[in-house]
This record gives C-alpha cells, structure tokens and sequence, in this order.
C-alpha cells in the first residue's frame, strides 16, 4: 500500500456523506489545478476511479458545453490517480502520451470512470520502469460517451540521494 492509497483509506474511515468532499478537497488542494476545474471525486479505489466535471461556466467553451481542455483534464486526473493507488512510493508516475478524439457533443456534466487491471498493478511492483495504456471512458449528463481516449503512463524509480 502506497501512501496515497492510505490516505484514500483514511478517508473512507469518515462518515459516507464526508468522504467525496474530504477526497476533492484533498486531491484538489495538492494538485492545484484539479481543484481549480473543480474535479469531483466520486470513487477511488485501487481498480477503479470515478471523477465528474459539473458544466459550470469556469469550465466552459465558447457555447456553452464542457471544454475540449477540461476533458482532457478530467481523463488525464482519472487515469492518473488510479496509476497513482496502485504505484509503489519509490516510483514516479508520467504522463507519456494522451491521445483523445472528440466523437459526440457533450451535454451537461461529465463523469470520468478509469479501470486497471489486476496484471497491469502487477507490472508496477515488478519492473523499474515501464508504461501501460490506462482505460478511461467519459460520459455525459444523458450517458452520452464523449470522447475515445488512449492515456499512456509510464513510471521510473525514484533516484536515491
């Protein structure tokens, strides 16, 4: 366990109707600008992660729907934190590549669901360095997939001092 798988587990200790805003707040406050779009965090578990993005105007485009960027964030955060539950402490995680096609308009809110699998975490706690293609699907407020995206992370060991 990670450090910050512990500290999701601490948080699911509270009482159920704290625990989503004590994990945003949480995670918004040490990633500054997931907390500045907002990014609610749903669900955070070592295989799965579950964020959404309320179409408020901060995030907005130009008619009005969630912005093209703020997708783009939301995708990155979901498939970052569950490489980030499951990553020992002595590696450092890495946004490699994102590759992301626009494929239907959004409407309304978006909800954000990444997955890894079970031989996917294995290869963190066995290899230095290396990289896997994390999953993540969005879907808007009538359940509408939005986007289809490929989110390449990598990881390499921390250097000693």
């Amino acid at each position: 366990m990670n450090k910050l798988s512990k500290i999701v587990q601490n948080i699911y200790k509270l009482p159920a109707f704290m625990q989503k805003t004590a994990l945003s707040y949480s995670i918004g406050n040490f990633v500054k600008f997931v907390g500045t779009a907002g990014i609610r965090f749903d669900k955070m578990s070592a295989h799965e992660v579950v964020l959404s993005l309320e179409n408020k105007k901060k995030v907005q485009n130009h008619i009005g729907q969630v912005h093209a960027a703020a997708t783009a964030l939301l995708a990155e955060t979901a498939t970052g934190m569950i490489v980030g539950m499951n990553l020992p402490d002595d590696k450092i995680p890495l946004m490699k590549n994102m590759s992301i096609s626009y494929t239907k308009r959004s409407q309304g809110a978006q909800t954000a669901v990444a997955t890894i699998a079970p031989e996917m975490i294995e290869q963190f706690k066995t290899k230095d360095k290396g990289d896997i293609l994390v999953p993540v699907t969005i879907k808007d407020s009538v359940g509408t997939e939005v986007i289809q995206a490929e989110m390449l992370w990598a990881w390499i060991s921390k250097k000693k001092k």
